[in-house]
């Protein structure tokens, strides 16, 4: 019996309906129909053929699906969005496994690169990728590029050269910035052009911004990247002001592809530079508060950050890490001034998402988050522990009771996972991203995946794969205990993902009268053998019942 909001006799016909589908609902049930209609952008039938046929008139748009699965449109609940944009404009490091090959990119820009014009990095990740695991330095990177500032993000990190050091002001006289670190050279004490967390800033702030008309086009460029994902909608995870309003422009002119929702850091930093004070009147006068907006365009909450990466040897964890005693990771906010940050944002309306990798970095961020109850309750406002890659669980716990959600991403393992052993150990590494425990002890709807991309693939069926059987690249298993099932890895990726954003009543499943948000699959998720599930691809991705990607030679 289909289920429709009319009778199909009375009732205007689709604008498009999908037929000849296995159509994976994720509704409550999870049912299996075959075909769908769509009217202004929204779900209007979901049933039979015969029954979805009935839908369809003279200016129908009629989609066969030939047997292919279809699935809610994906939902990446942490992904930088712009920085898939910037392809034609960065140096890449894909497939790079050496510092001179490294280098050799960075060369290959600057000889198209006026002198003096900065050269720009694609986030990448070294420790992981490169033989050598290191970062590179000021004076490599000045042999390559010695006319040109460089800054190339790592994430947490950023590698620069001589002259951006100079431009900066950075000499080895200049002081870390509160919350960063100068790396320097162990013997001369000069700046090795490795910038950590908010040292970075002293940099980044140099970089000139693109124009508006380029900005709007890289962004673009990248709702598309993420469309040939099959995914629809993105927590977009660090958004300053400028991108922003770029991607109001690009709402109201209708040009949007992929449904965005903020994390939003309005002083362009992962952490607020202002002072309590300053940042109580800042919020005070902001004028608008979190899960504002539309169905293509709103605020998720406040982005801030507590510790580095498992992957960068700087989570914060509550034992020493094995090869240093004593040294526990990198705390970029002390907890007297985070809890103020976050009761301030609490008390103007906004929730707060917080970077926090580590164990010891879980237990801060809740402990800000148990401050700023006290004063208003939290309890329904899903505030949320971003990555909570080493959370144990007795903090699970401790979320479930604040009503607190985590959205973390099993790809970190996909070519990190034997970084993380490295550092952190195997018992440590096994126990990463612990998405069996986090269900089991918060519920499903409490958790969802992300990739971080562009730090790690965005690709959600290697995602996928990985949850599933906790492989990583090289067919190694870390932490076969935390195995999900294939029906729990794609609610997390719809029906789950869409709580983040408040959306779960027009999104996130295959329900008449939520948004028609839909990907055609080349394999189905729930039955295709075991590492297949990796090489699935999204043929046909549709937003509000519009085709936004389409790919070629669909045999």
């Amino acid at each position: 019996m289909s289920k429709s909001t009319n009778n199909p006799a009375l009732w205007a016909q689709a604008d498009t309906v999908v037929l000849n589908g296995q159509v994976l609902t994720v509704d409550p049930a999870f049912s299996i129909v075959e075909a769908v209609a769509i009217r202004d952008g929204r779900f209007m039938a979901v049933g039979s053929n015969a029954e979805i046929n009935a839908y369809v008139g003279p200016r129908t748009n009629v989609i066969d699906a030939a047997g292919r699965t279809v699935v809610p449109g994906l939902i990446d609940t942490h992904a930088h969005v712009e920085a898939a944009g910037l392809f034609k404009y960065t140096v890449s490091f894909d497939g790079v496994t050496t510092v001179a090959e490294a280098l050799a990119r960075v060369k290959d820009m600057a000889s198209r690169t006026a002198p003096g014009e900065w050269i720009r990095g694609r986030m990448w990740h070294p420790i992981a990728q490169l033989q050598e695991k290191r970062f590179l330095n000021r004076w490599e990177l000045d042999e390559v590029a010695p006319n040109h500032p460089v800054c190339l993000p790592v994430g947490h990190f950023t590698l620069t050269n001589s002259l951006a050091l100079k431009l900066a002001g950075i000499d080895r006289d200049t002081p870390n910035p509160q919350g960063g670190e100068i790396h320097r050279d162990k013997d001369t004490g000069e700046p090795n052009g490795v910038l950590e967390e908010a040292a970075e800033d002293m940099v980044d702030t140099l970089l000139p911004p693109w124009s508006q008309d380029v900005r709007v086009q890289q962004i673009r460029d990248a709702m598309a990247y993420f469309n040939s994902f099959g995914i629809t909608s993105a927590i977009s995870a660090r958004v300053d002001p400028v991108d922003m309003r770029t991607h109001q422009i690009i709402a109201r002119r209708g040009e949007a592809t992929l449904r965005i929702s903020a994390m939003f850091a309005p002083t362009g930093g992962l952490n607020p530079t202002l002072s309590i004070e300053e940042w109580r009147s800042f919020l005070g006068l902001m004028g608008t508060v979190s899960d504002f907006g539309d169905d293509w365009l709103s605020y998720s909450g406040l982005k801030m950050q507590i510790d580095g990466g498992m992957t960068l040897r700087t989570a914060d964890m509550r034992e020493s890490y094995p090869d240093q005693p004593g040294y526990h990771g990198t705390v970029v906010v002390e907890q007297a001034r985070l809890n103020e940050l976050v009761a301030i944002a609490n008390r103007y309306g906004w929730r707060v998402g917080a970077h926090a990798v580590g164990d010891a970095a879980v237990d801060k961020i809740l402990d800000a988050y148990e401050y700023a109850d006290r004063e208003k309750s939290i309890r329904d406002r899903r505030f949320i522990v971003i990555h909570g890659s080493l959370m144990q669980p007795d903090q699970m716990k401790r979320a479930k009771a604040l009503g607190v959600r985590v959205d973390t991403q099993s790809v970190f393992l996909w070519d990190k996972a034997a970084t993380i052993a490295r550092y952190l150990g195997k018992d440590t590494a096994s126990r990463a991203i612990p998405l069996r425990w986090m269900i089991d002890h918060m519920g499903l709807d409490a958790v969802a995946q992300g990739t971080d991309y562009p730090i790690n693939t965005l690709n959600p069926f290697i995602n996928m794969y990985i949850m599933v059987t906790r492989k990583d690249i090289n067919g190694d298993v870390y932490g076969a205990d935390q195995r999900v099932s294939r029906e729990e890895a794609l609610r997390l990726y719809t029906s789950a993902a869409a709580r983040y954003s408040f959306s779960e009543e027009k999104s996130g499943s295959i329900e008449v009268g939520k948004l028609a948000d839909l990907a055609i699959l080349s394999g189905d998720p729930l039955a295709v053998a075991e590492e297949d599930l990796k090489n699935i691809v999204a043929l046909r991705t549709m937003v509000a019942g519009r085709t936004v990607f389409e790919r070629g030679g669909r045999g």
